[in-house]
């Protein structure tokens, strides 16, 4: 059936000029699209009923008239995916150098301008590595070289009290994934305070999405914990390393790699989280049973 106007959920996101308002000279579009389309399903009982249904869209990242790659996204903050993916590959090394970011759906791109082209782009885009994310994920360059120079802040800690406060609060949010499922829902939080919180059809894209906003808005990962739905792999504890932020919560399990990683960069991994059960995997020096 045809979708129409009406028949679309927007997304509640924040416009981009809040976040722009910290880089002036930026041009930044603020294109997200609907989070959730409503289409005709016929039910176990054969009746026709409304069904939520979670959107899916191609994005191809330009960065400085160079494809990058082709990510499938929900589409409700495509400039900060596009952002974050360019931070997290280590391809742009500041937001400083963001001239532009340029979402045009049309054409399904994003085009990013920067003010100090890489020399190295190709030569990085010829070395990846396949991951774990959904779907299929790719890290470039040579990202499991550099775990060594990763060193995460040790002043940071949380208690079983303010962690089950955060499960709360993440789990009255109302989401996308209560309306439609088929998406993976990651949180910034400092303390039981979410700052950000992105879904999308793959974990490390809603990964990606919330390092671009902390970019924009310069926000430092020091004193912050990062929550996922998704399960902890190598390349989740990576970017939550590199995004300098010392505790990864999630309700989902964890792989032999990420442990490993979460070990050697220092960082306090908490997984299988759901209401009063959690198992603390790593970092146990930031953990306390009690306030």
């Amino acid at each position: 059936m045809a979708i129409s106007s009406h028949d679309i959920a927007m997304p509640a996101f924040p416009h981009t000029d809040k976040h722009t308002a910290a880089h002036p000279a930026l041009k930044m579009t603020n294109a997200g699209r609907p989070a959730t389309f409503v289409v005709d399903a016929r039910n176990e009982h054969g009746e026709t009923v409304s069904t939520s249904i979670a959107g899916e869209h191609p994005l191809t990242i330009y960065l400085d008239k160079r494809e990058i790659v082709t990510l499938m996204t929900l589409g409700q903050a495509p400039e900060a995916l596009s952002i974050g993916y360019l931070r997290n590959q280590r391809l742009v090394p500041a937001a400083a150098n963001l001239v532009s970011v340029q979402v045009d759906w049309d054409a399904a791109a994003c085009a990013v301008t920067t003010n100090t082209p890489r020399e190295d782009v190709a030569e990085r885009l010829g070395k990846r590595t396949v991951t774990t994310g959904c779907g299929q994920g790719t890290v470039f360059g040579d990202l499991m070289e550099e775990i060594d120079r990763l060193h995460l802040p040790a002043g940071a800690g949380i208690d079983a009290s303010g962690l089950y406060d955060l499960l709360d609060v993440v789990r009255q949010r109302e989401t996308v994934y209560k309306q439609a499922g088929a998406v993976h829902g990651c949180a910034l939080a400092r303390g039981n305070e979410i700052l950000y919180f992105i879904e999308d059809v793959g974990r490390h894209n809603a990964v990606d999405a919330i390092a671009g906003l902390m970019w924009l808005d310069g926000i430092s990962g020091d004193d912050k914990i990062f929550y996922t739905t998704g399960r902890l792999t190598s390349e989740m504890v990576i970017k939550c390393a590199q995004m300098q932020i010392p505790i990864l919560v999630s309700r989902s399990g964890l792989t032999r790699m990420g442990w490993e990683i979460a070990n050697k960069v220092g960082l306090t991994m908490i997984g299988r989280a759901k209401g009063k059960h959690f198992l603390v995997f790593t970092g146990h020096e930031r953990f306390t049973e009690r306030s």
